[in-house]
């Protein structure tokens, strides 16, 4: 099994900058990509950003050039640097993991969510 705990969030005015983290832990092998979706009220979760177990990072066109991803192996944990906020970017922030254990792929997993609220 395969437990996300999300730190960091919060209210911020548009314009700074706030930063995310998520921790995996559990009977965990490998992890191909964590990352984090996002959740504005009345809408779909709607995906962000994640990065892969290479290094390789990818983002919505939506939080490109003013978010980053950032990974430590040995830790299973990911950071989310995010700046020059807008009010749209306010939600909650899903952490997720693609874990396994040997061949075992596990279900994706999820953290408890993080809210992050940015005003104009």
């Amino acid at each position: 099994q395969v437990h996300l705990v999300e730190s960091g969030g919060g209210p911020v005015q548009a314009g700074g900058s706030l930063r995310l983290s998520c921790a995996a832990s559990g009977s965990i092998s490998s992890i191909n990509a964590m990352g984090w979706y996002r959740q504005v009220p009345g809408n779909q979760r709607e995906w962000a950003v994640h990065i892969s177990s290479g290094g390789s990072t990818y983002y919505a066109a939506s939080v490109k050039g003013r978010f980053t991803i950032s990974g430590d192996n040995a830790k299973n944990t990911v950071y989310l640097q995010m700046n020059s906020l807008k009010p749209e970017d306010t939600g909650v922030y899903y952490c997720f993991a693609d874990a396994s254990r040997g061949s075992y792929a596990y279900p994706r997993s999820w953290g408890q969510g993080t809210q992050v609220t940015v005003s104009s």
